[in-house]
């Protein structure tokens, strides 16, 4: 082993550890960055020659080595899109790469994956991370309403519209008046009265006036026909139906519904639903159900009431469209559903977030920005919904912070310093020691 190897050894000593250096330099600086993961040096030795009885000094080789599959503390956000990957796998993203002739970003082809998920909705509604890249999700289909999981694109909160839902179906239980001696042509039938609002397609609300008049009452079991209570006349007003549609309603005597007939026919089995369908409302085609409770059971249905101080009560009345309503805001789910708040009271969904998981995340490609791309080493990225197999899930309104430990990056740094300063000393004892064989000529 001559000295001049030794000497190329040494300066390698100085090399890699300069490597470890700057791989300490850049874990140091990023650790307050957000989904920063920090890197360790690994050092390999290469030698010169070898045999049984001698052997010739090589060099030292640095590389860096990556931990993106270590996870960070996560801190909450008071950012409403702020999302921390709670497990295995990272974020889809886009980064810009110009505008076009209407202002609106273009993407790059290249997709990217970060952790970094303190994302903001930006002037144009894109969701939006500190680093600049655009998170990606599958969007909802404004029309259809069903989430388009074929196609991924930046997602984008803004000018979100409503869809409303017409009303299909309206349940009720009115307690109706009823006057067990009635008779038709004789007692006077005193309209009870009440409305109910729906939707059609487009969101417009129409308030249909809903009438029940006695036409019969009370009468005896005749055969297999039991006994009536009373029977009322339903009638809706307000639909497209001309005229508008009407049901006939038989009370048995304990006041439960006993029959119903409409243009569907008649009812009567105890327990089945006390339904029919009116016409539709506004512009829209299809028709509304009303359900007045179970045949022959009292809670939660229709009733009458024949006794001195009965009041007639529409009770509580429920329907299933929706009115429009104006975007108010957005928020975040653990299954990376981001949905839309609209002043209405309602929600719904418009994008999800999936996850991007790697058979082997450490040997992604590192880019600015705490973004990584795919590498034939790392594997094709698997996409899917959060939660799915071995995707994490997400924690809201939270961030992943650095894997960076300052206490262990200060122990490196004064190791790496020492094991340079060494390297060093080699250098300077290898030229000590050409020198003095310089010297030897000269005395």
């Amino acid at each position: 082993m001559s000295v001049f190897s030794a000497l190329d050894t040494a300066v390698s000593g100085l090399t890699a550890q300069s490597v470890a250096f700057s791989n300490i330099s850049n874990n140091i600086a990023n650790s307050q960055t957000v989904g920063y993961k920090a890197v360790d040096t690994s050092f390999a030795d290469y030698l010169g020659s070898t045999g049984a009885l001698e052997g010739q000094s090589g060099s030292v080789m640095a590389s860096t080595q990556y931990n993106n599959q270590v996870a960070g503390a996560v801190t909450s956000s008071s950012a409403d899109a702020a999302l921390a990957v709670n497990g295995n796998g990272f974020f889809l993203v886009s980064e810009v790469s110009g505008a076009s002739s209407t202002n609106a970003p273009t993407f790059s082809g290249t997709q990217y994956y970060t952790r970094a998920g303190d994302f903001q909705s930006n002037k144009d509604g894109y969701l939006v991370n500190s680093a600049g890249e655009y998170l990606d999700g599958y969007a909802v289909n404004p029309t259809t309403g069903q989430l388009n999981t074929s196609a991924l694109q930046p997602i984008n909160v803004n000018n979100v519209k409503y869809n409303p839902t017409a009303t299909t179906e309206v349940t009720m239980a009115p307690t109706v008046v009823g006057n067990s001696a009635f008779v038709a042509g004789t007692t006077t039938a005193t309209p009870q009265t009440s409305t109910q609002t729906v939707y059609d397609s487009a969101g417009a609300s129409h308030v249909l006036t809903l009438t029940w008049t006695q036409t019969a009452g009370a009468a005896a079991a005749t055969g297999t026909t039991a006994a009536t209570g009373g029977t009322f006349k339903l009638d809706v007003a307000g639909t497209n139906t001309t005229p508008d549609p009407t049901a006939t309603v038989t009370f048995n005597v304990n006041g439960t519904i006993q029959s119903i007939t409409s243009a569907a026919g008649t009812t009567s089995t105890t327990g089945a639903e006390a339904s029919f369908s009116t016409g539709s409302v506004g512009a829209d085609t299809n028709a509304i159900t009303f359900n007045l409770g179970q045949i022959g059971v009292a809670t939660g249905s229709t009733t009458m009431d024949t006794s001195s101080s009965a009041v007639f009560t529409p009770g509580t009345t429920t329907q299933d469209g929706t009115s429009s309503g104006n975007f108010t805001g957005f928020t975040t789910e653990s299954d990376g559903s981001i949905v839309a708040q609209f002043d209405n009271g309602q929600s719904q969904l418009i994008a999800k977030v999936p996850v991007a998981t790697f058979a082997d995340p450490n040997a992604l490609k590192a880019q600015d920005g705490q973004a990584y791309t795919a590498t034939s080493n790392s594997g094709v990225a698997t996409v899917q919904l959060a939660g799915t197999n071995i995707a994490g899930t997400f924690e809201t309104k939270s961030v992943e912070g650095s894997t960076t430990s300052l206490d262990t990056e200060l122990t490196n740094l004064i190791v790496a310093q020492q094991a340079y300063g060494a390297s060093a000393k080699l250098v300077t004892t290898a030229d000590d020691m050409l020198n003095t064989a310089l010297g030897m000529k000269q005395q």
